[in-house]
C-alpha cells in the first residue's frame, strides 16, 4: 500500500468513496478547495492503482481538524485506517501541529475504538451535530501528537 498527498486527479475516486461512506458527503469541489489550502493535509491510500482511503485536516494556529477519514467497504478491516491516519499524524506534526481534534458520530464505535488506538481522547459530546439520522457527536482531542 502506498500513502501519498491527495491531488486534484484523485478526486472523482475520492468522492466515489465519500458518497458510500456518509450521509451528508463532501462534493469534488468541497475537496478541491480543502487541498488547495496550504494549512491543510489530505492523504490517500493506494493499493493496485485504486484508492482505498483518504483521510484529511485543517490546520490552524498549531491545531488541526480532522474532516475527512474514509475507507472504501471491500478494504475495511485491514487496519488501513489506522495506516493512514497514522501517516496523517506525522504529517501535521512536521507542519508544526502539535494537537489535532475530531467529531464522530456516537454509535461509531469501531471509529471511536481506531482514535483511542491512536491516542485520541474522549472530551465532550456535541448534541446533535450530525442530521441524517441525527446523532449526537463525540468530540476527541489529541494533545500533544503522539
Amino acid at each position: 500500500m502506498e500513502i501519498r498527498k491527495m491531488t486534484e486527479t484523485d478526486l472523482p475516486e475520492v468522492c466515489a468513496i465519500e458518497q458510500d461512506t456518509f450521509s451528508e458527503p463532501w462534493s469534488e469541489e468541497d475537496f478541491r478547495n480543502s487541498i488547495e489550502d496550504i494549512n491543510n493535509g489530505y492523504l490517500v491510500a493506494v493499493i493496485d492503482n485504486k484508492i482505498v482511503g483518504y483521510c484529511g485536516y485543517w490546520g490552524i494556529a498549531g491545531e488541526g481538524d480532522i474532516y475527512n477519514v474514509a475507507v472504501k467497504k471491500d478494504y475495511r478491516g485491514q487496519r488501513i485506517g489506522y495506516q493512514i491516519l497514522t501517516a496523517l499524524l506525522g504529517d501535521a506534526a512536521g507542519r508544526g501541529i502539535t494537537s489535532l481534534t475530531l467529531e464522530v458520530r456516537k454509535s461509531n464505535e469501531a471509529a471511536i475504538h481506531l482514535y483511542e488506538s491512536l491516542g485520541f481522547e474522549r472530551a465532550a459530546i456535541r448534541r446533535d451535530f450530525y442530521s441524517k439520522p441525527r446523532e449526537d457527536a463525540v468530540i476527541m482531542w489529541m494533545k500533544p501528537i503522539q
